[in-house]
Protein backbone atom coordinates (compact mmCIF):
# COMPACT_ATOMS: atom_id res chain seq x y z
CA UNK A 1 0.00 0.00 0.00
CA UNK A 2 1.45 3.37 -1.03
CA UNK A 3 1.73 6.39 1.32
CA UNK A 4 -1.25 8.29 -0.17
CA UNK A 5 -3.39 5.15 0.21
CA UNK A 6 -2.23 4.66 3.81
CA UNK A 7 -3.12 8.25 4.58
CA UNK A 8 -6.57 7.75 3.08
CA UNK A 9 -6.92 4.42 4.93
CA UNK A 10 -6.56 6.12 8.31
CA UNK A 11 -8.50 9.20 7.29
CA UNK A 12 -11.51 6.96 6.66
CA UNK A 13 -11.10 5.05 9.93
CA UNK A 14 -10.76 8.35 11.80
CA UNK A 15 -13.85 9.75 10.12
CA UNK A 16 -15.84 6.67 11.15
CA UNK A 17 -14.60 6.70 14.76
CA UNK A 18 -13.15 10.13 15.65
CA UNK A 19 -12.37 9.29 19.27
CA UNK A 20 -11.61 5.56 19.57
CA UNK A 21 -11.13 4.01 23.00
CA UNK A 22 -9.97 0.70 24.36
CA UNK A 23 -12.69 -1.63 25.62
CA UNK A 24 -11.06 -2.62 28.92
CA UNK A 25 -12.46 -0.84 31.96
CA UNK A 26 -9.92 0.77 34.30
CA UNK A 27 -9.58 3.52 36.90
CA UNK A 28 -5.93 4.53 36.73
CA UNK A 29 -2.65 3.38 35.10
CA UNK A 30 -2.27 0.59 37.66
CA UNK A 31 -5.73 -0.90 37.09
CA UNK A 32 -5.19 -0.59 33.34
CA UNK A 33 -1.96 -2.57 33.66
CA UNK A 34 -3.73 -5.25 35.69
CA UNK A 35 -6.62 -5.41 33.22
CA UNK A 36 -4.28 -5.82 30.26
CA UNK A 37 -2.32 -8.56 32.02
CA UNK A 38 -5.59 -10.36 32.77
CA UNK A 39 -6.77 -9.98 29.16
CA UNK A 40 -4.09 -12.26 27.69
CA UNK A 41 -5.93 -15.07 25.87
CA UNK A 42 -9.23 -13.77 27.25
CA UNK A 43 -11.92 -11.39 26.02
CA UNK A 44 -12.21 -7.82 27.23
CA UNK A 45 -15.80 -8.57 28.20
CA UNK A 46 -14.76 -11.41 30.53
CA UNK A 47 -12.05 -9.25 32.10
CA UNK A 48 -14.41 -6.33 32.67
CA UNK A 49 -16.93 -8.64 34.28
CA UNK A 50 -14.31 -9.76 36.81
CA UNK A 51 -12.57 -6.45 37.46
CA UNK A 52 -15.70 -4.41 38.11
CA UNK A 53 -15.75 -5.87 41.63
CA UNK A 54 -12.00 -6.40 41.99
CA UNK A 55 -11.14 -2.74 41.39
CA UNK A 56 -13.61 -1.66 44.07
CA UNK A 57 -11.35 -3.24 46.68
CA UNK A 58 -7.93 -3.17 44.98
CA UNK A 59 -7.13 -0.20 42.74
CA UNK A 60 -3.52 0.28 43.92
CA UNK A 61 -0.54 -2.07 44.29
CA UNK A 62 -0.73 -1.71 48.06
CA UNK A 63 -4.40 -2.73 48.20
CA UNK A 64 -3.73 -5.65 45.83
CA UNK A 65 -1.00 -7.02 48.08
CA UNK A 66 -3.28 -6.63 51.08
CA UNK A 67 -6.01 -8.54 49.20
CA UNK A 68 -3.58 -11.40 48.60
CA UNK A 69 -3.24 -14.18 46.06
CA UNK A 70 -6.08 -16.40 47.28
CA UNK A 71 -8.73 -13.67 47.39
CA UNK A 72 -7.55 -12.28 44.07
CA UNK A 73 -8.09 -15.69 42.48
CA UNK A 74 -11.65 -15.60 43.76
CA UNK A 75 -12.33 -12.41 41.83
CA UNK A 76 -10.73 -13.55 38.55
CA UNK A 77 -11.52 -17.28 38.50
CA UNK A 78 -13.82 -16.82 35.49
CA UNK A 79 -10.84 -15.67 33.39
CA UNK A 80 -8.62 -18.18 31.61
CA UNK A 81 -5.24 -18.98 33.21
CA UNK A 82 -6.37 -17.18 36.36
CA UNK A 83 -3.92 -18.96 38.69
CA UNK A 84 -0.87 -17.81 36.74
CA UNK A 85 -2.33 -14.36 36.20
CA UNK A 86 -3.04 -13.95 39.92
CA UNK A 87 0.58 -14.76 40.74
CA UNK A 88 1.78 -12.26 38.13
CA UNK A 89 -0.51 -9.49 39.40
CA UNK A 90 0.64 -9.99 43.00
CA UNK A 91 4.30 -10.13 41.91
CA UNK A 92 4.13 -7.05 39.69
CA UNK A 93 2.31 -5.15 42.44
CA UNK A 94 5.12 -5.94 44.87
CA UNK A 95 7.75 -4.82 42.35
CA UNK A 96 5.89 -1.56 41.66
CA UNK A 97 5.97 -0.78 45.37
CA UNK A 98 9.60 -1.82 45.90
CA UNK A 99 11.14 -0.32 42.77
CA UNK A 100 8.78 2.33 41.43
CA UNK A 101 7.21 3.92 44.51
CA UNK A 102 3.90 2.25 43.68
CA UNK A 103 3.66 3.96 40.28
CA UNK A 104 3.44 2.42 36.81
CA UNK A 105 6.59 3.45 34.90
CA UNK A 106 6.00 5.15 31.52
CA UNK A 107 8.89 3.34 29.80
CA UNK A 108 8.55 0.11 27.80
CA UNK A 109 11.86 -1.33 29.02
CA UNK A 110 10.79 -0.95 32.65
CA UNK A 111 7.28 -2.24 32.08
CA UNK A 112 8.69 -5.36 30.42
CA UNK A 113 10.58 -6.22 33.60
CA UNK A 114 7.25 -6.84 35.36
CA UNK A 115 5.82 -10.39 35.56
CA UNK A 116 3.22 -11.08 32.88
CA UNK A 117 4.11 -7.96 30.89
CA UNK A 118 5.44 -8.38 27.37
CA UNK A 119 5.90 -5.91 24.56
CA UNK A 120 2.23 -5.93 23.55
CA UNK A 121 0.98 -5.30 27.09
CA UNK A 122 3.56 -2.56 27.60
CA UNK A 123 2.51 -0.87 24.36
CA UNK A 124 -1.16 -0.88 25.38
CA UNK A 125 -0.37 0.74 28.73
CA UNK A 126 1.95 3.32 27.17
CA UNK A 127 -0.65 4.23 24.56
CA UNK A 128 -3.74 4.43 26.76
CA UNK A 129 -2.34 5.53 30.11
CA UNK A 130 0.46 7.80 28.93
CA UNK A 131 -0.65 8.92 25.47
CA UNK A 132 2.39 7.55 23.68
CA UNK A 133 2.16 6.71 19.97
CA UNK A 134 2.75 2.99 20.40
CA UNK A 135 1.01 0.25 18.45
CA UNK A 136 0.31 -3.02 20.27
CA UNK A 137 -0.04 -5.75 17.67
CA UNK A 138 -2.58 -8.34 18.77
CA UNK A 139 -4.24 -10.97 16.57
CA UNK A 140 -6.64 -8.37 15.11
CA UNK A 141 -3.95 -5.88 14.09
CA UNK A 142 -1.72 -8.68 12.81
CA UNK A 143 -4.56 -9.90 10.60
CA UNK A 144 -5.53 -6.43 9.34
CA UNK A 145 -1.92 -5.49 8.65
CA UNK A 146 -1.37 -8.59 6.54
CA UNK A 147 -4.77 -8.99 4.93
CA UNK A 148 -5.12 -5.40 3.71
CA UNK A 149 -1.50 -4.98 2.63
CA UNK A 150 -1.12 -2.09 5.08
CA UNK A 151 1.82 -3.66 6.92
CA UNK A 152 2.48 -7.28 5.98
CA UNK A 153 4.84 -9.20 8.24
CA UNK A 154 5.58 -12.71 9.49
CA UNK A 155 5.61 -11.77 13.17
CA UNK A 156 3.76 -9.24 15.35
CA UNK A 157 7.00 -7.31 15.74
CA UNK A 158 7.43 -7.13 11.96
CA UNK A 159 3.92 -5.68 11.63
CA UNK A 160 4.45 -3.27 14.52
CA UNK A 161 7.69 -1.86 13.13
CA UNK A 162 6.19 -1.45 9.66
CA UNK A 163 3.15 0.34 11.06
CA UNK A 164 5.34 2.70 13.07
CA UNK A 165 7.16 3.62 9.86
CA UNK A 166 4.10 3.82 7.62
CA UNK A 167 1.29 5.32 9.69
CA UNK A 168 1.18 9.12 9.18
CA UNK A 169 2.21 11.02 12.31
CA UNK A 170 -1.20 12.62 12.77
CA UNK A 171 -2.83 9.19 13.07
CA UNK A 172 -0.26 7.33 15.20
CA UNK A 173 -1.81 8.22 18.55
CA UNK A 174 -5.05 6.33 17.80
CA UNK A 175 -3.89 3.89 15.11
CA UNK A 176 -3.76 1.09 17.67
CA UNK A 177 -7.45 1.45 18.54
CA UNK A 178 -8.69 2.03 15.02
CA UNK A 179 -7.00 -1.14 13.78
CA UNK A 180 -8.15 -3.28 16.71
CA UNK A 181 -11.76 -2.13 16.38
CA UNK A 182 -11.65 -2.64 12.62
CA UNK A 183 -10.29 -6.16 13.04
CA UNK A 184 -12.68 -7.06 15.83
CA UNK A 185 -15.92 -5.85 14.24
CA UNK A 186 -15.37 -5.57 10.47
CA UNK A 187 -12.25 -7.36 9.22
CA UNK A 188 -13.11 -10.47 11.23
CA UNK A 189 -11.03 -13.64 11.02
CA UNK A 190 -13.53 -16.14 9.63
CA UNK A 191 -15.68 -13.90 7.48
CA UNK A 192 -14.72 -10.24 7.01
CA UNK A 193 -17.64 -7.89 6.46
CA UNK A 194 -16.18 -6.38 3.30
CA UNK A 195 -19.43 -4.73 2.09
CA UNK A 196 -19.49 -2.65 5.32
CA UNK A 197 -15.78 -1.85 5.24
CA UNK A 198 -14.87 1.83 4.80
CA UNK A 199 -11.41 0.93 3.44
CA UNK A 200 -12.62 -1.78 1.06
CA UNK A 201 -11.41 0.03 -2.06
CA UNK A 202 -7.90 0.36 -0.61
CA UNK A 203 -7.62 -3.21 0.64
CA UNK A 204 -5.44 -5.78 -1.16
CA UNK A 205 -7.27 -8.82 0.20
CA UNK A 206 -8.08 -11.28 -2.61
CA UNK A 207 -10.81 -13.12 -0.76
CA UNK A 208 -13.20 -10.23 -0.22
CA UNK A 209 -16.76 -11.11 0.69
CA UNK A 210 -19.69 -9.71 -1.25
CA UNK A 211 -22.54 -10.46 1.15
Amino acid sequence: MKPPEIDEFFRRLAEKTPAPKGELDYINPYTLLVAVVLSAQATDVSVNRATVELFKVADTPEKMLKLGDAKLRGYIKTIGLYNTKAKNVIALSRILIEKFNGQVPPERELLETLPGVGRKTANVVLNIAFGQSTIAVDTHIFRVGNRTGLAPGKTPLDVELKLLKRVPEQYKRHAHHWLILHGRYVCKARKPDCPACVVNSLCRFKGKTTV
